[in-house]
């Protein structure tokens, strides 16, 4: 059965982006992207190595508005609407709370490899991997 509201979160990444794109033409139905902004002090952020304060918060803001742009942009260029969302928390988490609370049928998204962990963390990534495995609905991740 064809979705009828797909989610696509977006981090800045080629991955993402592509994700972004296979969900578009696919996809003749509600899309809407996602952005999460990892809160500084949470360990996936730059605020264990970093200072935090107010110059990083609003830089984090910033690229997640340039994110936000940057795919209104290229749903515009095939002539398509999306609806835009940033969230702030744990990126799978927030995630897969978001797929719970808003009717999504169907997630998109980037994968990324890394070098530690089980062989689909390599293979799929941290985040991706989690969505798959937890996520209510179909996950396609794209490489």
């Amino acid at each position: 059965m064809a979705p009828s509201h797909v989610l696509v979160p977006l981090d800045g990444s080629p991955l993402a982006d592509d994700a972004l794109t296979q969900a578009l033409e696919l996809f003749d139905c509600r899309v809407t992207v996602l952005n999460v902004v990892t809160p500084l002090d949470a360990g996936m952020s730059e605020g264990g190595i970093l200072e935090s304060g107010e110059e990083r918060r609003q830089d984090a803001r910033d690229r997640a508005a340039r994110v936000i742009s940057q795919a209104r942009s290229r749903a515009t260029e095939i002539d398509r609407e999306i609806e835009t969302v940033v969230e702030t928390g744990d990126p799978a988490e927030t995630i897969l709370e978001y797929v719970d609370a808003h009717d999504v049928d169907h997630v998109v998204m980037g994968g990324h490899g890394g070098e530690r962990g089980s062989i689909a963390r390599r293979l799929l990534g941290t985040v991706a991997t989690s969505v798959v495995g937890e996520a209510p609905v179909t996950v396609t991740v794209v490489r």
